[in-house]
């Protein structure tokens, strides 16, 4: 094995809550398999790679590694910085004119005597990575890149699951049963419940899972209006899915007549290029990231949607309460730590091996956990609307699906 003198870690993008796990996780096998192996982490993710940012991982850190499972975050940084968007790293100061950012990044590399370099983000981070790979190859710098997998939203093909996303489904659903009682607060109340998911509904779908799990567990006492039927989960709206507005409206008039208020779970994503297109027909600019990405708080699909419902179903008050950044910034669950556990350690296996590519359970070959090849990484995978537990959830609340993204009238 070609073991590694001197490591590096990074965490970019959005958070989950699998980041600080995953520092941890990554210490923690590298301190029990090899001490003298040094390793820093870039402070705020690819910006402190530029800027050559780093802190030095000592033995007390070493020792109290563990500690990292217990909270939330990235206790090392985030930063949303796009290598081969040079205009961006100038504007930001994280390079001077003329220089190529890639290469500044691969020359710190070299600088701070690193032979691997551990990613942990989603599939920015990762397209981020596997193009500095490709670069440090092409030029032989003889450095390796190896990444793990993050996004709330389990939409990185081809991998089967994403770290953190479970427990953000959990703790979306701890929100909302929270959030869910101010369905007395007012008559005919319309909440809703915006769940992150930009172009993938799988969050939404599993936080309404997780959340209708709570109801199941609760004891219910509807002669003093203690009744299930005004906490339950009223529709999920995703982009998977068509949304036709109109038919939906007469659908939950009915269930505000019937228990005065509506409840919906809709994914951030949901009925985006509906709104956009608004936007754009009145002169709006629609604000977009370094990544090219519509900013959904700009938009704001969930305020969207509450209006158009309230209008069409007599909601006398509309609620929108968005649970993202309480999920993503929670400490991974127990099976999240399972799952970042497994994929750090072989993270480090890959490591000796100098053998880059993106750790997770491989799709395209029969769910293996294996390092995934970068140029196969790739974000924006759809949520299978015919996942049996997602149909059940629908049939459960009465709502039908449909099969193709579009919000009709």
């Amino acid at each position: 094995m070609n073991k590694p003198k001197k490591v590096a870690i990074l965490t970019a993008g959005g958070l989950a809550p699998c980041l600080s796990s995953a520092v941890g996780s990554l210490i923690e096998r590298y301190s029990e398999i090899d001490p003298s192996i040094e390793i820093i982490c870039y402070r705020g993710g690819y910006k402190g790679l530029l800027l050559g940012d780093s802190y030095k991982v000592t033995p007390e850190i070493r020792e109290k590694a563990g500690l990292l499972h217990r909270f939330g975050g990235s206790p090392i940084g985030n930063s949303r910085v796009k290598l081969t968007n040079v205009k961006d790293c100038i504007k930001r100061g994280l390079v001077k004119e003329g220089e190529d950012p890639q290469k500044v990044a691969a020359d710190q590399l070299v600088k701070d005597g690193v032979d691997v370099l551990h990613t942990i983000g989603g599939d920015d981070t990762n397209t981020a990575a596997a193009d500095l790979a490709a670069f440090l190859g092409r030029n032989n710098y003889g450095l390796t890149v190896i990444g793990l997998p993050k996004t709330v939203d389990n939409d990185v093909f081809p991998i089967k699951q994403s770290l953190g996303a479970w427990t953000a489904a959990e703790q979306g659903a701890r929100y909302f049963w929270n959030v869910v009682a101010e369905n007395n607060s007012n008559p005919r109340m319309l909440i809703v419940h915006e769940v992150m998911g930009r172009n993938c509904g799988w969050l939404t779908a599993a936080t309404a899972l997780e959340y209708r799990k709570l109801l199941d567990r609760a004891e219910w006492l509807p002669g003093i209006g203690l009744d299930r039927a005004a906490f339950e989960v009223h529709g999920v709206f995703i982009p998977e899915m068509e949304i036709n507005l109109a038919a939906e409206a007469d659908r939950l008039r009915a269930v505000m007549d019937k228990v005065d208020c509506v409840n919906i779970f809709i994914s951030e994503g949901a009925g985006v290029e509906a709104i956009v297109a608004e936007m754009q027909a009145k002169g709006q600019e629609v604000p977009r990231d370094a990544f090219g990405h519509i900013k959904l708080d700009a938009v704001n699909p969930g305020k969207w949607f509450g209006e158009q419902f309230a209008a069409m179903i007599g909601a006398e008050k509309t609620l929108v309460q968005k649970s993202g950044y309480f999920a993503r910034a929670a400490a991974a669950n127990v099976e999240d730590i399972r799952l970042i556990k497994s994929c750090a350690d072989l993270a480090v296996e890959c490591a000796f091996r100098r053998e880059s590519g993106v750790m997770g359970h491989d799709e395209d070959h029969g769910n293996v956990l294996r390092a995934i090849e970068f140029p196969r990484i790739k974000g924006g995978k759809p949520f299978d609307i015919d996942t049996p537990w997602f149909t059940e959830t629908l049939s459960a609340i009465g709502q039908t699906k449909g099969a193709k993204v579009a919000v009709s009238h």
